[in-house]
């Protein structure tokens, strides 16, 4: 039987990233389908008290999460998955910085309606991606970020990895996720992270 997972991301995470490489690898060595969602880090911080460097990512971080959502209902959630692909492939392996160019040429590159940059670059859709993040983000509480995981009904951050795992070994970590999921009481597993995204 077919594992169906909820996968919420923000374009513009570089461990979200990590994560969805992963689960698209899991996808190949078990009988998982994932469908992926938006969230936004500009969102979940609205009106939060940050350095200044951080609140200037979250302000560039607005138009990629909308184009991304448009993809969505425009074209459904296959185009979703093809389209975080190519825009996370500029972003994040690529280094390109957040801006129109790469979202229009992602746009491009999976056949998406062009104004949707346009459209991305107002708070026309603001109230369709708050709801979008707060169906991903309101089972794992405002002190989390993205990933978040949704597989059986239960709702997990994370897993924060680094490089993403391959084959076999990605279908037994996803294995071990979907273990600590199945009990209702479980809520934390953490250590400190030592290495950077590592993009292969």
């Amino acid at each position: 039987m077919t594992t169906d997972v909820d996968f919420w991301f923000d374009p513009v995470c570089p461990w979200a990233w990590m994560t969805s490489r992963w689960m698209l690898e899991v996808e190949k060595v078990r009988d998982v389908k994932v469908t992926f969602h938006v969230m936004s880090l500009s969102v979940l911080n609205d009106g939060r008290d940050l350095p200044a460097g951080y609140r200037a990512f979250l302000d560039n971080a607005w138009m990629p999460a909308r184009a991304a959502l448009l993809v969505e209902q425009r074209h459904g959630s296959d185009v979703l998955r093809d389209f975080y692909t190519e825009l996370g492939t500029r972003f994040h392996p690529g280094e390109q910085e957040v801006g129109p160019e790469p979202v229009a040429a992602a746009l491009a590159a999976v056949g998406a309606d062009a104004d949707i940059l346009d459209i991305a670059q107002t708070d026309a859709i603001d109230d369709d991606l708050r709801r979008s993040h707060h169906e991903g983000m309101d089972p794992v509480g405002d002190e989390v970020g993205t990933p978040v995981i949704r597989v059986n009904g239960m709702s997990l951050f994370g897993p924060v990895i680094s490089p993403a795992p391959k084959g076999e070994e990605a279908g037994e970590l996803f294995d071990g996720f979907v273990k600590v999921t199945a009990y209702p009481g479980f809520f934390e597993l953490k250590r400190t992270r030592t290495v950077d995204p590592i993009f292969d």
